[in-house]
């Protein structure tokens, strides 16, 4: 395959632009930066021979406009112009930008599980001004008429409010895990006390102390001596007697149990996982939920305990025959032993990954799960694939109004590997302080962001490419230019139209300083992206003229008071691949 890269150039002479704070200089012979005149550009053109690349798929670098440098095929004056056409941006941003500026915006998503404490619609409003980003319902509570209740209400706040939440839908599994506690919304386990778990249907109420479990052979498989973990080991109880379907267990390490909590089982020092092997991936039950999803058009879908990536693909290809008309991504939640050993080609598979720390934590030493973590954040970095770091953030303040040092010192650390999203589960579902929680997540992620831009700890981490086709590849080295470009210049704000939303998640994974404002036709596409690290996610009809698309971006904005002339910008578009660089006139 024939490749060529033309340059056509010129020795501009540059001098500084009027702007309105000072910038770090754009590289140069002369070391000044743009000119206020417009000279004419000069293109740096790619052509190919490639059948992967047409006719449209070129790049165009020019050097300046008026306003400033300009690496497009646009060279003439963006003016401000009055448009008639709105724009959609969350009201929070909004909020934040003209009371702050571009630097504090928060780049970590949050992720908040809805439950008995946060259904209602003022709970729900509550978190979405703290800044919940996506709202999860667990399809392990509650029933589905529940969770529609639930979902009407986060787009009835979408629509009322202009909130650009998302609604993520986590499965059950098919793993083991208690029954409901009764209709109890939670159940404590004092040490010593002695509980039967069995497998028996018990009319109410039921006995004292007794806990149901889902999986029909579970008083054949346990053994006296036996260790049993409920929900990552949050309880811990010791197997003293077997009795035909019961199974009756001493409490060694006391604790709070929530209905339907995951268990698993310890023999010698090793987990007895012949039995969850056994099961598969998505249960009868799933199906029924996932159908439930389709149809009340979530936006994703987080799969527990995936083994393999056939599951993953086996589910995409369902919701696709099924949902002709909707994009529902596919999460895949790493918490076991069969995640971890096929761990790369399921993040390959899926949309995104959830790290279930809690799970996870049950089926490998305690030790390893830091180091798991940063593993599963750095590849689905690589992947560009968002993570969201789950399970146990703050898990004090289901009862206490503040957390540990050491849960802040955990999300300071989540926030340091730069994940994409930070998610809150019981503390937002039955905690009493869900709207402190996630005020904690929200301030120490700033924080922590801050300090790592002032202490310019840009991290030197490969980013392979991933592009299948020679487009897709330098939409690739666009967005890392652009990253490294605004990084370099400090700008204000990145600027990126995409219809797929696939060159806002090039632009993500790379993690630039500042923050990056998507723009894109569909409200799907926009509340999917609000999943990703550092996206300001808006909805905006935009044509291919992107002198016509800054025009009415720039009018829109300022027009709102989110931006401001003389404002530096970097724009970039997945339907002329280049790169612009300007100030806001």
């Amino acid at each position: 395959m024939s490749q060529s890269l033309h340059f056509f150039t010129r020795s501009p002479h540059l001098i500084p632009p009027s702007h309105s704070h000072s910038k770090t200089s754009l590289p140069s012979t002369s070391n000044l930066r743009f000119p206020v005149t417009s000279p004419k550009p000069f293109p740096i053109r790619a052509s190919t021979s490639s059948p992967d690349l047409d006719a449209s798929s070129e790049v165009l670098i020019s050097d300046t406009n008026r306003n400033g440098g300009v690496l497009s095929s646009a060279s003439q004056l963006y003016t401000p112009v009055s448009d008639p056409i709105s724009i959609d941006v969350d009201a929070v941003t909004e909020a934040e930008l003209k009371e702050n500026g571009f630097r504090s915006t928060r780049r970590t998503k949050l992720v908040c599980t809805v439950g008995p404490a946060t259904c209602g619609f003022k709970q729900l409003e509550a978190l979405a001004v703290g800044g919940m980003n996506v709202a999860r319902i667990n399809m392990c509570h509650g029933t589905r008429e529940w969770h529609k209740r639930v979902i009407e209400s986060v787009r009835r706040l979408n629509v009322e409010k202009g909130f650009a939440v998302a609604i993520m839908m986590d499965t059950e599994g098919s793993e083991i895990h208690m029954g409901d506690l009764g209709g109890a919304s939670s159940a404590k386990a004092e040490d010593g006390e002695i509980w039967n778990f069995s497998v028996r249907a018990f009319d109410a109420p039921r006995p004292e102390r007794t806990i149901t479990v889902n999986y029909d052979g579970f008083a054949e498989d346990v053994k006296v001596g036996d260790e049993l973990l409920v929900d990552g080991g949050m309880v811990r109880f010791e197997v003293i007697e077997k009795i035909g379907p019961d199974v009756k267990c001493r409490c060694t390490d006391p604790g709070l149990m929530l209905p339907r909590a995951n268990l698993t089982f310890w023999r010698d020092g090793s987990l007895v996982r012949e039995r969850n092997a056994m099961l598969p991936t998505i249960s009868p039950k799933d199906w029924l939920d996932i159908d439930f999803g389709i149809a009340e058009g979530v936006d994703f879908v987080a799969i527990s305990f995936v083994k393999s990536a056939e599951v993953i693909n086996h589910l995409k290809s369902y919701i696709a025959a099924r949902s002709r008309d909707r994009d529902i991504a596919v999460i895949a939640k790493i918490e076991s032993i069969d995640s971890l050993k096929n761990l790369e080609e399921i993040i390959e598979a899926s949309d995104g990954a959830m790290v279930a720390r809690g799970d996870l934590g049950a089926q490998i030493p305690l030790e390893q799960v830091p180091s798991t973590q940063q593993r599963i954040v750095q590849l689905c970095r690589q992947l560009n694939k968002p993570v969201i770091v789950a399970s146990q953030l703050l898990e004090s303040m289901i009862e206490y109004p503040t957390p540990t040092r050491a849960e802040v010192a955990d999300v300071s650390e989540a926030v340091r590997q730069r994940a994409d999203a930070l998610m809150l589960s019981g503390e937002s579902a039955m905690g009493q302080f869900p709207e402190k929680a996630l005020a904690v997540l929200r301030n120490v992620s700033v924080r922590i962001e801050k300090w790592w831009r002032e202490e310019k700890r840009h991290e030197a981490m490969e980013l392979p490419g991933i592009g299948s086709s020679f487009s897709d590849r330098i939409s690739e080295e666009i967005c890392n230019s652009a990253a490294k470009m605004a990084n370099n210049l400090e700008v204000d704000a990145l600027f990126v139209y995409t219809k797929s939303g696939h060159m806002a998640s090039l632009l993500s994974r790379c993690r630039p300083d500042c923050p990056i404002f998507a723009f894109t036709t569909t409200t799907s596409v926009r509340r999917r992206l609000n999943l990703q690290w550092g996206l300001i996610p808006f909805r905006l009809s935009f044509s291919d003229d992107m002198e016509s698309n800054l025009n009415k971006t720039f009018s829109l904005l300022k027009a709102r008071g989110m931006i401001k002339s003389g404002d530096l910008v970097i724009a970039v578009s997945d339907m002329l691949q280049s790169i612009q660089v300007m100030n806001v006139p």
